[in-house]
């Protein structure tokens, strides 16, 4: 006794149930990947490129000034995530500094924030507020005397 089994033909219907399918999958990974997108989108750098491209000979001027200050600045977070500044000059740690920072999230899911500053016994500066966990980007104005610097850091 041999089974002899019948193949069924292939047909339309096969092909549009493959096609459908295929589509379908496609579409549900493009809505997926699209719906993780703008929900992690943070904004843009600049709002209007061409006004911002308007100010980079000056932003250039600015940078090179801050370079010919000769400043070395080393920014930390201590055990209790208060950030930690010191600002040097030719190994000299700068006494009477002063600083601003704003503190904001590098994909904007975190409202930006102001940090204040004390003076430590070591010549730097300590965050007054400590920092949550995460990583967060500092945009730090340091001034001493009539100099001035603008920092941009990272920190996890």
């Amino acid at each position: 006794m041999t089974q002899k089994t019948t193949h069924r033909p292939f047909t339309g219907w096969h092909m549009t149930i493959i096609l459908v399918t295929f589509f379908a999958i496609v579409m549900a990974v493009n809505f997926t990947m699209a719906r993780i997108a703008l929900s992690s989108f943070g904004g843009t750098v600049v709002d209007n490129s061409y006004v911002a491209s308007q100010h980079y000979n000056a932003w250039l001027a600015q940078a090179d000034a801050q370079q010919r200050l000769g400043w070395d600045k080393t920014v930390t977070l201590d055990d209790a995530r208060h950030l930690v500044l010191t600002v040097r000059k030719d190994g000299v740690p700068l006494d009477t500094l002063r600083a601003t920072a704003t503190v904001s999230h590098p994909l904007g899911l975190a409202p930006a924030r102001a940090l204040h500053f004390a003076t430590v016994e070591t010549g730097g500066l300590r965050s007054v507020e400590a920092l949550p966990p995460g990583r967060w980007r500092i945009d730090l104005a340091v001034s001493h005397g009539d100099n001035s610097a603008l920092y941009q850091v990272d920190l996890q």
